[in-house]
């Protein structure tokens, strides 16, 4: 199954505020060139939230035609309707994609049980394989270890992205799955210290921007080479405190548009990133060692 750097990313938007298929193929390549293991479509990162159903289907289905093979692919499909994310989820399901990323359901703040069967009825609806997504930061509802243990056990749910950075869940979860269960970390921070501890894979924000890095980051902890590991993420720890002082994926579209990869837009309710900002971010890759096409 999946290891490594899973990008989550970034959508690129034209003038008018279309998808810009012609950057998202220019991102997929640099991927690809950079290393990355995989790649997710329409997640948190790719602004999901504001596409339409029919922008979604396309995003993800155009995405696979880019990559032809060459990386797999997660699809994010999660909603907060157990429904629409079915619908969704079959939609893209003959597209090519290699599983689904579907997130804990927001807004609505469903119990543990609530969580249980929402994902077993997603799980039970489609053929691909399924990765849980918990994020109590932007969906508020927290899914526990001990509803992460239950839901292991489902043929067609593979591993899950924990995004709260706390290694006390990672261990409770671990103490629940078999070992086959795969773990990934959903929040860049403290993805070293995950990996470390048995995680499988990053799903990465930071990644958009220094992919290469990410992925060997990634390879390094999969060795145990602790102090080359350690060493890296000191260099790319400002970058992640840099692409998080405003909402994701505010900062690290404005990054990209400096490299030279897209324009900085977004769509409302997330708005351009505030110059407030702009000379820790330039610091940031400046230490990382992104090189810049425009640096003013």
């Amino acid at each position: 199954m999946f290891k490594g750097s899973l990008v989550a990313m970034a959508t690129p938007f034209d003038v008018d505020n279309r998808v810009d298929y012609v950057a998202l193929k220019g991102l997929i390549d640099f991927h690809i060139n950079a290393g990355s293991d995989g790649l997710v479509i329409a997640g948190t990162t790719g602004e999901a939230a504001t596409l339409t159903k029919s922008e979604h289907a396309e995003l993800i289905a155009r995405s696979v035609e880019m990559v032809g093979g060459r990386l797999p692919i997660i699809a994010g499909t999660g909603s907060n309707s157990t429904q629409q994310t079915i619908d969704l989820s079959l939609e893209v399901g003959n597209s090519g994609i290699d599983a689904y990323l579907v997130v804990v359901p927001y807004y609505n703040k469903p119990v543990q049980e609530g969580m249980f069967r929402h994902f077993t009825a997603v799980a039970d609806a489609v053929r691909k394989p399924v990765m849980l997504y918990n994020v109590p930061g932007r969906t508020v509802a927290d899914m526990q270890a001990e509803t992460v243990g239950r839901l292991s056990r489902h043929d067609n749910i593979f591993g899950i992205k924990e995004a709260t950075g706390d290694m006390d869940r990672l261990r409770q979860i671990q103490a629940l799955v078999d070992d086959d269960f795969m773990l990934y970390s959903g929040d860049d921070f403290t993805a070293l210290e995950f990996l470390e501890a048995g995680g499988h894979g990053i799903v990465t924000v930071s990644g958009n921007v220094i992919p290469a890095a990410i992925a060997t980051l990634c390879r390094l902890a999969a060795a145990e080479e602790h102090d080359e590991a350690k060493a890296l993420d000191d260099t790319l720890q400002p970058l992640n405190a840099a692409l998080f002082v405003e909402s994701n994926p505010i900062p690290v579209k404005w990054a990209l548009s400096r490299m030279g990869l897209m324009r900085p837009d977004l769509r409302l309710p997330l708005t351009e990133f505030d110059t407030e900002y702009h000379e820790q971010m330039l610091a940031a890759l400046a230490v990382a060692g992104v090189q810049l096409e425009n640096a003013a």
